[in-house]
């Protein structure tokens, strides 16, 4: 489940199709190699996004990369970054003017490669990558609304069903905001690209796919015995 985007962050339409238009081509979202797996598909880029909680957010600090894995949710065309009011990228993005230049990245693994050759092993894959200047929400309404797009990211429809943050705990909490603008997504798919004199190697070749599943849920010690599973969590 999805929040509904601000009516400003509405995708525009292709004219005349009624399909949302692709993202536009950057030089930082142009790949160096395999161009043919990029995509600026929208509704792609949404659907890798939305079957994702985890991403990774890179940025510079004091002259050096730093990459965290951290919580987001999508809202529309924004992705919103949890963290906590003494994190790094949280105090930069509030300092900073106009924000912190950062880079973004979820990736799914889909399935082993394994080819004839050491060189043509590979994985399947579907991956964005967002470049942007994130800013830290300080409105208290977008503020609620994109902590509870974080925890339905993860467990879709959980916010209905747990007690909103108070005032102590949102006064420990950080969010920022990053527009999907500069996006791309990239795409492997298929078997593995062995060299034709390979051919006759005596070697396994093809692919293992992977499943992402979930065992049953494990209640709480304390969990009172008359609250059952609820619905959200039997249907993952």
């Amino acid at each position: 489940m999805q929040h509904t985007a601000p009516p400003e962050d509405a995708a525009s339409e292709a004219p005349g199709s009624g399909v949302p238009a692709p993202y536009a081509p950057t030089d930082r979202t142009v790949p160096t190699r395999a161009r043919d797996r990029a995509s600026y598909d929208r509704e792609l880029v949404h659907t890798i996004l939305d079957e994702a909680y985890l991403c990774h957010l890179g940025f510079v600090r004091d002259g050096a990369p730093v990459v965290l894995p951290t919580l987001f949710g999508r809202v529309g065309e924004r992705l919103y970054v949890h963290g906590s009011t003494g994190s790094r990228p949280l105090r930069a993005a509030n300092g900073a003017d106009p924000g912190l230049p950062v880079c973004l990245t979820v990736t799914h693994v889909d399935a082993l490669v394994l080819a004839r050759s050491a060189f043509h092993h590979s994985l399947n894959y579907r991956s964005v990558v967002v470049h942007g200047t994130a800013v830290t929400v300080t409105d208290p309404e977008e503020l609620r609304l994109a902590l509870d797009a974080i925890v339905d990211q993860v467990v879709p429809g959980r916010s209905r069903d747990s007690r909103p943050a108070n005032g102590k705990e949102l006064a420990a909490t950080a969010v920022i905001r990053l527009d999907l603008n500069e996006v791309s997504a990239k795409v492997r798919t298929g078997g593995p690209n062995d060299e034709p004199e390979d051919g006759a190697l005596p070697h396994w070749t093809g692919i293992v796919p992977l499943t992402r599943g979930y065992a049953p849920p494990v209640p709480a010690d304390d969990l009172d015995p008359v609250v059952g599973i609820p619905d959200y969590l039997s249907a993952l």
